[in-house]
């Protein structure tokens, strides 16, 4: 479905209809963009509150941002059930994913001042990763057998997912069971003895030939570490989070703020819902996640996505060039390969999928950029429309994350029959 110029003037009537629109004559030229209308993000209330009512979430906040201000703001719901406490503006969510843009944000500011190039060799910077070997098939004693791998994995295939590195939790082989038995992100660990072990283990595929869902994004993490020479966490504060005025994200929640910490919930189907304990957020950790450790709110992730949908700069600040961004939102997976197969219609840019097909990808519109957290926080940048849609949520059920996240693109975007 295009969103822009060229819609045709009978669908542009229908939808004045059903949807409410004041004035047809205001639709009877073309139209620049597709704007949100109040009906849908009152439909959108609806079905958030719904989600809380029928005991599916604890809670769940939704933002709209269109038209250079914020159109759509709700809270429905609790942060704490067991302490009665209701989900306010600055509550603060553990954004698990979400941290993945911004590592890739990071990385790329250093990209920017000719520390590496995309396709620049990782061994080159992490020499623990030089000569790896790829699995081919199972072997003895839990070790696969392997071959060496065709070419030493690039920047550009840690930031697609493509470089052949795995999580040890998303699917199942002999190297998964090798990451597991490692503990391959020990949050008593640091990011070096991570990447020092993934020297150690073979990789799952071939680099380049799979979008496969890994740890490469704490290995940039650990890039940005080494060109740097700061650790992780003080580069994101002193170069992104400190300069876009994100005062309450980080690696964990200090006391003064953990009456604003919002508790993660798992649905059970006789006890309803069970917290889920904060305790791992509530001081500085050791292993600084770069693909999952961040905690923030909906205004300071705003303040994010803003720079992003303005390609690069917010209130003055510049962290990346236009086409840094637009680099970024455009597919870079090799050709042949596919995005991630549980989200049809996506290729992927840097650190984010980009779609490409609307309808299949839940109506969001072409080219829109976007991620989730596993307990349901989503972004998505809708460039072509200058469009920011976020949610909040603390559901460990990742599932039915997924079917919030359908619901709210189908009513924002899903074209009126």
């Amino acid at each position: 479905m295009n969103y822009r110029v060229g819609r045709m003037a009978n669908l542009r009537w229908i939808l004045a209809l059903m949807l409410g629109v004041s004035s047809l004559a205001a639709h009877a030229q073309e139209a620049e963009a597709y704007r949100i209308s109040e009906p849908r993000l009152q439909m959108l209330t609806q079905a958030m509150q719904k989600q809380v009512t029928d005991g599916k979430l604890a809670g769940v906040a939704t933002l709209v941002w269109q038209d250079g201000k914020t159109v759509h703001r709700q809270q429905t719901g609790y942060q704490n059930i067991e302490e009665n406490q209701p989900l306010t503006e600055d509550t603060i969510y553990k954004i698990f994913s979400l941290t993945k843009p911004i590592t890739g944000t990071a990385l790329l500011m250093l990209y920017e001042e000719g520390k590496f190039q995309l396709d620049d060799p990782v061994e080159k910077y992490l020499p623990e990763l030089k000569g790896l070997r790829v699995a081919v098939g199972e072997g003895a004693n839990g070790q696969p057998e392997t071959e060496a791998a065709d070419h030493p994995i690039t920047i550009r295939e840690l930031m697609t997912h493509t470089a052949g590195f795995t999580y040890g939790r998303f699917s199942q082989s002999q190297v998964d069971e090798l990451y597991v038995r490692e503990d391959i992100q020990n949050i008593d660990t640091t990011l070096a003895d991570m990447v020092a072990k993934l020297g150690r283990i073979p990789l799952r595929q071939q680099p380049g030939t799979q979008w496969h869902y890994s740890v490469a994004v704490d290995v940039q993490a650990r890039l940005v570490e080494v060109m740097s020479g700061m650790a992780f966490d003080e580069f994101l504060q002193a170069r992104i989070f400190t300069p876009l005025k994100m005062v309450d994200t980080g690696f964990y929640v200090p006391q003064e703020k953990q009456d604003r910490f919002a508790v993660s919930y798992t649905p059970d189907p006789e006890k309803g819902l069970l917290p889920y304990p904060n305790k791992p957020w509530l001081t500085k950790p050791r292993f600084l996640n770069g693909g999952g450790g961040l905690v923030s709110t909906m205004d300071d992730y705003l303040r994010f996505a803003r720079m992003l949908l303005n390609e690069g700069e917010l209130d003055g600040v510049r962290l990346l060039k236009p086409e840094t961004v637009r680099m970024m939102r455009t597919n870079q997976l090799p050709e042949g390969v596919a995005g991630p197969d549980w989200a049809p219609g996506n290729l992927f840019g840097l650190n984010v999928a980009v779609v490409n097909e609307p309808e299949p990808a839940g109506y969001l519109p072409e080219n829109t950029y976007w991620w989730w957290g596993i307990h349901g926080p989503w972004m998505w940048v809708d460039p072509s429309n200058q469009i920011i849609v976020l949610g909040m949520m603390q559901n460990t059920d990742y599932r039915h994350s997924r079917v919030v996240h359908g619901t709210a693109s189908h009513i924002l975007y899903r074209p009126a029959p």
